[in-house]
């Protein structure tokens, strides 16, 4: 869905990616509405260096981009990044008009105007603000931003304990801002990400191995009951040569499929640039080479299978999220399980595990003309398509 953006700079057409003329979700809200206004209503000098944290789908880059000297932004979101150039696009801006980096990158040196989009991941907030926080000076403008329900009692308290004393603004139409004044000599904690967590026993080739989790990959604390109860019932894999872990968060999947399989090229991937930074060091800290010498993996950060040729997976596991920021929408599921059809040569197959009362059994036939329940329990289902032999009749 494009959509006009007014700011005090300027009106421009956005759209979220990928784009879908039946998407009706917006790429900015309230919340970017509200700090575009508090910067030109406070006259907020712009001049210096303006760092950008969590802009989900370029409304405050591209806002920015023609009325400062070369933005900084930093995201999590490989798809985030894609809407944001697309949308400079549109406003006739370059992509050289902002630096793009990702949360796995060294941030700048100074920042002297710091806005922060509050993400759903406090953990992710918290590792932002610490690696952000050494560039923070004693005259930079700090304003964060995020919808009311967003901007909880512990966000405030990060944002103290890592830059300085914080306040909030009114609510304007369910969106707050946030206000921070550096706090010289400020003596922070310990950032705590990333997180190393053992598994329990009882979940295959990975019980008791220890999993890697980056700031805001989904349960980062502890093993997630949907992810256990696949790694309680993994495919055999033993003529597959090439393995697809499709969202692949921390990686355990893979790496367990690679303990399973050392023969099989693991391809792990995802959208977000801290799963895909966590995969990586799962699978080197279980995957021995002197014990696994023909063990082979590949990590990418990208839309889906995109990067991989058509027919060229024998086997793909996928857990989609059901959620999109706050919105909840089957679109990201739909999407993995078509890049997954595209992706299988034909009698490959598609694993996916999710929870019973989305009906991706229904959608899965709809795709594929197939779908086998492998196991189930009152919560979780975990499924099998294959994808038709050529010429075969779904």
């Amino acid at each position: 869905m494009s959509n006009r953006f007014e700011t005090p700079w300027g009106e421009f057409d956005l759209a979220r990616f990928p784009e879908d003329p039946r998407d009706q979700l917006r790429a900015w809200d309230a919340a970017d509405e509200y700090l575009l206004r508090h910067l030109a209503d406070s006259k907020c000098d712009l001049s210096g260096s303006v760092v950008v944290i969590g802009d989900r789908w370029g409304a405050l880059t591209t806002a920015l981009a023609g009325h400062t000297d070369r933005p900084t932004t930093i995201s999590d979101s490989y798809l985030g990044q894609r809407a944001t150039r697309a949308n400079l696009g549109r406003a006739g801006l370059d992509e050289a008009a902002v630096r793009l980096l990702t949360t796995q990158d060294a941030p700048p040196e100074r920042v002297d105007v710091l806005l922060v989009r509050v993400p759903k991941s406090l953990a992710l907030l918290e590792d932002q603000l610490h690696r952000i926080a050494p560039a923070v000076h004693e005259g930079t403008v700090v304003v964060g931003t995020g919808m009311v329900k967003e901007i909880h009692t512990s966000t405030l308290k990060l944002f103290e304990r890592v830059i300085g004393p914080t306040r909030t603004s009114l609510a304007e139409k369910k969106a707050r801002l946030i206000f921070t004044t550096p706090l010289p000599g400020l003596v922070r904690p310990r950032n705590p990400w990333p997180h190393r967590y053992a598994l329990p026993d009882g979940v295959g080739p990975v019980s008791g191995l220890t999993v890697t989790n980056h700031a805001g990959v989904f349960c980062a604390e502890r093993l997630d009951i949907g992810t256990r109860f696949l790694l309680q019932h993994l495919p055999r894999s033993e003529g597959a040569e090439r393995v697809v872990d499709l969202g692949c968060g921390n990686g355990v999947v893979g790496t367990a499929m690679a303990l399973k399989n050392p023969r099989a090229e693991i391809v792990f991937t995802d959208e977000s640039f801290q799963a895909v930074a966590s995969a990586e060091d799962t699978y080197e800290a279980n995957v021995d080479p002197s014990r696994y010498p023909e063990a082979r993996a590949r990590f990418l950060v990208g839309d889906g299978l995109a990067e991989l040729p058509a027919g060229s997976a024998d086997l793909v596991l996928n857990n989609p999220p059901f959620h999109s920021h706050q919105a909840t929408t089957a679109a990201t599921a739909m999407r993995m399980f078509a890049d997954a059809r595209d992706a299988l040569r034909p009698g490959g197959e598609l694993w996916v595990i999710g929870n019973r009362h989305l009906g991706y059994h229904v959608k899965l036939r709809r795709l594929f003309g197939n779908s086998e329940l492998i196991a189930s329990d009152p919560k979780f289902v975990v499924l099998r398509a294959v994808k038709k032999e050529r010429g075969e009749r779904s």
